[in-house]
């Protein structure tokens, strides 16, 4: 049976399994929709929530950004991971407390004011729809190598798909396919790397392979570990040493603290732990949820030193017609471009870009009018002054990993399957957190609060079905690579939500004058900073104290600090009852029900 063939029946087999839960899940009620009934076992909403979490940038894009950043990829796990720690230990007991199932519930109620409430969901709806775009353009890349369609076509497919189980399912819904979304996709990620290590190194641990020596392709041990292995084939071609760190200091501190604290300040992770009945429960799902993301983390490095090493020893000044066949996939849905600059029919990999920008070819179509001498596809871009020819898009790194690595066609199809869930469940979850936003803090808390719970529902439903439109143009026209698009989302809760949610729980003088104008200034500082440094001035040399456009939620975090300290001790302190209540919210004990609004 062939790759094609088998990748349209575990693709298929999976849509099949996710929309059959929704259906058996279909939400009756808005605290359906919104918490699951808050009756989430804690091991299923572990996997929900490492589901939830463990996105495409994690999925698809986190390996290709270790593979060709090196040590300096490393911010992201550690980033992400103490993130995740901080969420589960510092807030999420605190919140589920709380009893208000939504962020800007949490705000409106703490800061006793509905302009806090607006001002956060101003700020959901910007860092959800930052994130989403990144997961539905990991949604498209996967179904255009794999079904043979454009990216745009792509993306429009799992619009399709997240639209059906997230508007007809809701929180319920989506909590039962992120279980079973997380099982594929975990099994998808495992299994290449598994194969890879024991083919490389001869360790089944994919984490042990990471420190053992080189196999070669004989299976003979060359003695040589296979980092220093990389680093000299790296070297030979004028490529900095992968173990050679090269990112400033600074930069490092302040990339990996956005990541953290904009993990800690995510609304659609937050939301998870009001799924369960109880303040317990939350934290007992926070550790399974731990331990099913530690699976993927931690195989995450040596996945992307395999990928790196296979791919420059398959292609590195090889003719362009002996290329192995996963080149030729990828190059067909373009996102593999390759311009012959010394005339040679050799590829030359080096450092720096190819040409200008991402690949543009000659036409969509692949017939021989758009092709070159060699049969490669003619790329249309300026080229560049240095010796590099090829592009190779950082973010199909995991999903061709089979494919370079010669692995069987089920493996194949099983990644696919796996890159699917992994968008797909991270997209959902976002879209419930914008709808949420909308039907629940703007309509029933502000404008209609007589509104009937079915009319809620209808509303919810409504809101969802247009987040996933806009959430499908920003797919087809992204900022950046899937993981860069993701890390201003985090940018942008470190410097909105987190100081917010962290005073909230643990400042009882914090008055909704300095929430508010913390938020906003928070907001509106890492939101303007990355627009400009992203797309009217890309010059390096710009940055603020040289913090790139990834880590400035970090410095926007720290103004928000400041300015809400310094404005709350100047304005009246919040009403007694308030106060009252964020001691006793610090007390493990006499948690309400979370659907209770």
């Amino acid at each position: 049976m062939d790759v094609q063939l088998l990748t349209y029946l575990f693709v298929g087999g999976s849509f099949v399994l996710y929309i059959g839960i929704a259906i058996w899940s279909r939400a009756g009620s808005t605290k359906d929709f919104y918490v699951a009934g808050g009756g989430v076992p804690p091991m299923a909403n572990g996997m929900a929530t490492a589901a939830d979490w463990m996105s495409a940038a994690s999925f698809i894009s986190m390996a290709g950004m270790i593979a060709y950043l090196g040590y300096d990829a490393s911010v992201y796990l550690m980033g992400w991971t103490g993130g995740y720690v901080m969420l589960a230990m510092l807030l999420a007991p605190y919140l589920r407390k709380f009893g208000k199932f939504t962020v800007p519930d949490f705000i409106g109620e703490r800061y006793y004011s509905n302009i806090a409430r607006s001002v956060a969901v101003i700020c959901v709806i910007f860092v959800s729809f930052t994130y989403v775009a990144g997961q539905m353009r990991g949604t498209g890349i996967v179904f255009a190598r794999f079904l043979e369609v454009e990216v745009e076509v792509g993306v429009v497919i799992g619009m399709a798909i997240v639209f059906f189980y997230a508007v007809l399912g809701g929180m319920k819904g989506i909590t039962y396919t992120q279980v079973a979304q997380y099982c594929v996709l975990i099994t998808a990620f495992l299994v290449p790397a598994v194969f890879l290590s024991i083919m490389m190194t001869g360790h089944i641990l994919p984490q042990t392979g990471l420190g053992a020596t080189y196999v070669d392709a004989a299976g003979n041990d060359t003695g040589v570990y296979i980092l220093d292995r990389l680093d000299g084939l790296l070297t030979e071609l004028g490529f900095t040493a992968y173990t050679d760190g090269s990112m400033p200091k600074i930069n490092v501190f302040f990339i990996t603290a956005a990541l953290m604290c904009g993990t800690a300040g995510l609304p659609h992770v937050i939301v998870r732990f009001f799924t369960v009945p109880r303040v317990r429960d939350a934290r007992t799902s926070a550790g399974w949820a731990l331990f099913f993301i530690a699976l993927l983390y931690t195989t995450a490095p040596a996945v992307g030193v395999f990928a790196r090493t296979n791919i420059i020893q398959s292609v590195s000044d090889t003719a362009y017609q002996e290329l192995p066949e996963w080149f030729y996939n990828w190059e067909g849905v373009g996102l593999i471009g390759w311009l012959d600059k010394n005339d040679d029919g050799q590829v030359q990999m080096g450092p720096g870009d190819p040409f200008v920008g991402k690949p543009e070819f000659k036409s969509g179509l692949l017939d021989e009018e758009s092709s070159g001498e060699y049969g490669q596809r003619i790329v249309t871009n300026p080229p560049t002054d240095n010796t590099s020819e090829v592009y190779i898009d950082r973010d199909i790194i995991v999903l061709a990993n089979p494919e370079i690595g010669g692995l069987p066609a089920w493996v194949v199809a099983l990644m696919a399957a796996g890159g699917v869930a992994a968008a797909l469940s991270t997209a959902a979850g976002l879209l419930l957190v914008i709808s949420s936003a909308i039907s629940h803090d703007l309509l029933k808390k502000q404008i209609k609060p007589d509104i009937s719970d079915k009319g809620e529902l209808l509303a919810a439903r409504i809101a969802a079905a247009v987040a996933v439109v806009v959430a499908g143009y920003f797919g087809i026209n992204p900022p950046g690579f899937v993981a860069q698009v993701v890390a201003f989302a985090f940018g942008l809760a470190a410097a909105s939500f987190f100081p917010a949610i962290l005073l909230g729980i643990f400042d009882k003088r914090m008055n909704r004058e300095g929430a508010i104008s913390g938020m906003v200034l928070g907001l509106v500082f890492t939101f303007s900073y990355i627009v400009y440094t992203k797309f009217i001035n890309t010059d390096p040399s710009i940055w603020w104290f040289g913090i790139s456009p990834e880590g400035i939620g970090t410095l926007g975090m720290l103004l928000h600090f400041v300015v809400a300290f310094a404005v709350s001790r100047m304005t009246a302190a919040p009403p007694v009852h308030v106060q009252e209540l964020v001691e006793s919210v610090r007390v493990p004990r006499g948690a309400g029900q979370a659907h209770a609004h």
